[in-house]
């Protein structure tokens, strides 16, 4: 199979050689979760997502997900603010030049500041629509090398210790590598120790705080140090690089950053700063897929763990970070809850699954490498907008 090179234009004068977008719309959608999930910012019961799709005068389609959250509680963007930059501002300058090649969408992308999630769910769907005109799967496109990938599950806050167990041990039953336990303050250190004492010294453990802790509290963050814990995720605030630098320097377990970095430059700024030294990519929170195979490879060349996070997206999202994950660099499993973990239907079908040795197939049709139910977008679609 030949590979495109992405780093080139698409033609040698920059202009595209690709079949016209004809049509490009933006969809908000509503995904209802079999249960409530609840971390130190909330409680989620009702997915809404961004959607972009594109169409070419060959009938070749592209799909993106920009899965931002309903409230700032995570960070200042939302699915509302999402909608609005994508229809006003991301699609129409995505469209607005010679080249619809997908690196080069992304670079005209950054006239917009922040709004990584906006801008990923439109580069998403070009890097798509491209994988679709060449006739090859995404995470070749993308130059990804794994065809399966291992998975973790994220257990969120329970209401006893109990059902915390109850969900920790099927998880484990069905393969996956990796548990990550929501944390708040009153729900840490006895929790992560009942938790170690059920599954063994084995299991990989780790936690996620969601921001809920400050420096004041890094005594009772470093009594987790005694459960050899893969990494402590996002335990201070989302802009706080230099308190994470003077925690990581008191604590044992690895800081791991997740709200905190949101492009490129923010991971090498908190890698040169050792404010963490393990590495959550979410490919949407960084702004997409290019900064994302960027971040891989300075996390490679720095030997950092590195790990692709979850924001509960759609089939469709996950396609994308499938991709994503498939390349060098990523060292520990993957936050990729199935959609029957999370949803009552996904947004492609079939969607993927787990398999009994912890992985998840990467997809190897062409384009996003799960077939959109159409039908099913348009009946969760809450607002729609077309771009011309």
């Amino acid at each position: 199979m030949t590979l495109v090179d992405v780093t080139q234009p698409d033609s040698p004068d920059g202009s595209s050689e690709r079949p016209p977008v004809v049509k490009a719309e933006v969809l908000l959608v509503s995904l209802p979760l079999l249960e409530p999930f609840v971390t130190g910012f909330g409680v989620t019961a009702t997915r809404n997502t961004v959607l972009v799709h594109l169409v070419d005068a060959a009938g070749n389609e592209g799909w993106g997900e920009a899965p931002a959250l309903d409230h700032p509680f995570y960070l200042p963007e939302t699915t509302e603010t999402a909608f609005s930059i994508i229809r006003d501002f991301a699609l129409p300058l995505a469209l607005d030049g010679a080249s619809l090649h997908p690196e080069q969408v992304a670079e005209r992308l950054l006239r917009i500041r922040g709004n990584p999630f906006a801008r990923a769910g439109v580069e998403a769907a070009f890097w798509c629509l491209a994988a679709a005109v060449e006739g090859v799967a995404l995470r070749d496109l993308l130059g990804g090398t794994a065809t399966a990938i291992p998975v973790g599950e994220s257990i969120g806050i329970k209401a006893s210790i109990d059902e915390t167990f109850d969900e920790v041990t099927c998880r484990l039953e069905q393969g996956f590598r990796r548990i990550k336990l929501k944390i708040r303050p009153g729900w840490d250190v006895d929790v992560v120790a009942a938790v170690r004492q059920l599954v063994g010294p084995d299991v990989m453990l780790q936690v996620d705080a969601n921001a809920a802790y400050s420096l004041s509290d890094t005594g009772q963050l470093a009594g987790l140090d005694e459960f050899d814990l893969a990494c402590i995720e996002q335990p201070l605030g989302w802009d706080e690089l230099l308190d994470h630098a003077e925690l990581q320097r008191l604590i044992a377990t690895s800081v791991c950053l997740d709200e905190s970095l949101r492009s490129v430059d923010d991971v090498r700024h908190a890698l040169d700063l050792d404010a963490c030294r393990n590495v959550n990519l979410k490919p949407a929170r960084v702004g997409g897929i290019s900064a994302s195979r960027q971040i891989a490879a300075l996390c490679r060349s720095r030997g950092i763990s590195l790990w692709c996070g979850g924001m509960m997206e759609s089939g469709i999202g996950r396609a994308a970070n499938l991709a994503v994950a498939a390349l060098p660099g990523f060292t520990d499993p993957a936050d990729m809850s199935p959609a029957a973990v999370l949803f009552e239907s996904d947004l492609v079908d079939p969607t993927y699954d787990v398999a009994p040795d912890g992985t998840v197939a990467v997809p190897t049709s062409v384009g996003l490498g799960f077939p959109v139910d159409l039908d099913r977008v348009r009946r969760r679609t809450l607002r729609q907008a077309t771009v011309t």
